[in-house]
């Protein structure tokens, strides 16, 4: 007889042996306590008593906000703000399943208030991207800072011609924005040749966007056979006129070119009509000079005043029209470009967001998409973007005139199609020249 011992051996024996031919234990193993590596490769022959594991969901997206709410520029500021969260708020604050948060600082437009508010926003609200900032020296200061830790920064509103030429930063994208003399080239060519003024005198703020904006006008006039007879420069903020204006008797020109903005616009206008000057000479000026944002202080004097800009809030399209109307209701008064152009970038995002899935995590892929895409119809009308990361968009011939209810707007007399900040110059060779300024306003080149 065999022993106990023997006995279990046995038992034992036949179980291992029936386990090797692919036969079950008399108790089978939970799917449960499985080892990962053989639960991942058997498919299940039914839905789970309970839902797997899940990885966790995404945050929110965060947008970090940059514009001056106080100070001589706060009204520009107020407006940028307003249209960037009427898009999102349009959209109910969501992209891509994820939602969208923004966090909205004060740049005072003062570079070192700007350059705190962008790293308070980056490494405190570890936002993923930034967007905005309207003054020229602001934006420069945090072009610098992002390009050490390569956030993604868009700027709609600053105008500094070499953000997105010669001192450009691959994070830095001009999306739905615009370079100073963007505007006014297609102007300077206009005006030689399609009105045939041969001689012109320029007054214009003295400070990088006023000598970009008069480079812009001077490079074309002057390559169309026109000549410039004097550029007058006065400092920000003039309070009287009057000597600058008198000087333009002394060159008596066929037409004057002028770049204003914020109050200096109003003044300058007041001081047109009021001397006289608008019975003298024609008068033609960049967009600032009669946006939404001036001409909400203006009369009269403002009528028939003619401009070049990338965006006029009486601009016959649909897109445009829905677009002034909603802002319109909103805040009881009509858009500036400010506004527009925050509006259309925040369109841009997030399109560019939803084709990645809301992945702004991945900064590359971000700046890749952005780049890649093109809108067909803004407010501002079709818009993408060049190799450099400036925007590609129509110029509009704006002529203020008065609406039925008083209000005064821009009203488009012509289009200037796909125009890009280099133009119709090569690209490379523009670049070898200097950025505008004083002493260089691309007289005679090519």
């Amino acid at each position: 007889m065999k022993s106990r011992w023997q006995i279990i051996v046995a038992v034992l024996t036949v179980m291992v042996l029936l386990a090797g031919c692919g036969g079950q234990p008399a108790t089978s193993v939970p799917a449960a306590t499985q080892a990962p590596a053989q639960a991942a490769t058997q498919a299940p022959t039914q839905a789970p008593t309970e839902a797997p594991t899940q990885a966790p969901a995404k945050g929110p997206i965060k947008i970090g906000v940059l514009a001056p709410l106080t100070g001589t520029f706060a009204a520009n500021g107020q407006d940028m703000v307003k249209g960037f969260q009427m898009y999102w708020e349009e959209v109910g604050n969501k992209c891509a399943g994820r939602e969208v948060q923004l966090f909205i600082e004060d740049t005072a437009g003062e570079p070192d208030v700007g350059l705190n508010k962008a790293r308070l926003l980056v490494e405190q609200r570890q936002v993923h991207m930034l967007v905005g900032v309207q003054k020229a020296n602001v934006g420069l200061a945090v072009a610098e800072y992002v390009k050490t830790t390569g956030t993604p920064f868009f700027i709609p509103v600053t105008a500094a011609d070499d953000l997105t030429q010669r001192n450009r930063i691959p994070n830095v994208i001009r999306l739905a924005g615009w370079s100073s003399s963007s505007t006014t080239h297609p102007l300077g060519e206009w005006a030689a040749t399609k009105k045939g003024y041969k001689t012109v005198v320029t007054i214009a703020e003295d400070y990088a966007f006023g000598h970009e904006s008069v480079g812009g006008f001077v490079n074309t006039f002057t390559d169309n056979g026109g000549k410039l007879l004097a550029a007058i420069w006065h400092p920000l903020g003039n309070m009287d006129f009057s000597p600058y204006l008198s000087q333009i008797d002394n060159y008596k020109p066929d037409v004057v070119f002028t770049q204003e903005s914020g109050g200096d616009a109003v003044r300058f206008l007041k001081a047109w009509h009021d001397m006289g000057y608008d019975k003298k000479y024609p008068l033609l000026g960049q967009q600032t000079l009669t946006d939404q944002s001036n001409l909400r202080g203006m009369g009269d004097e403002a009528l028939g005043v003619i401009t070049a800009g990338h965006f006029a809030e009486g601009r016959d399209a649909p897109e445009t029209k829905a677009f002034v109307e909603k802002f319109e209701k909103r805040y009881g008064e009509l858009p500036s470009y400010y506004a527009a152009d925050m509006y259309t970038a925040a369109h841009w995002l997030d399109v560019a967001m939803q084709k990645i899935n809301g992945n702004v995590e991945d900064q590359e892929l971000l700046l890749k998409t952005v780049r890649e895409t093109e809108i067909p119809e803004t407010p501002m009308g079709p818009v993408k973007l060049d190799e450099y990361g400036g925007t590609i968009f129509n110029v509009y011939l704006r002529q203020v005139e008065k609406r039925p209810d008083g209000k005064l707007w821009n009203v488009v007399i012509e289009t200037f199609p796909n125009v890009s900040q280099f133009y119709k110059y090569n690209p490379e060779e523009y670049l070898k020249q200097p950025v505008y300024s004083r002493d260089y306003l691309g007289e005679n080149w090519p």
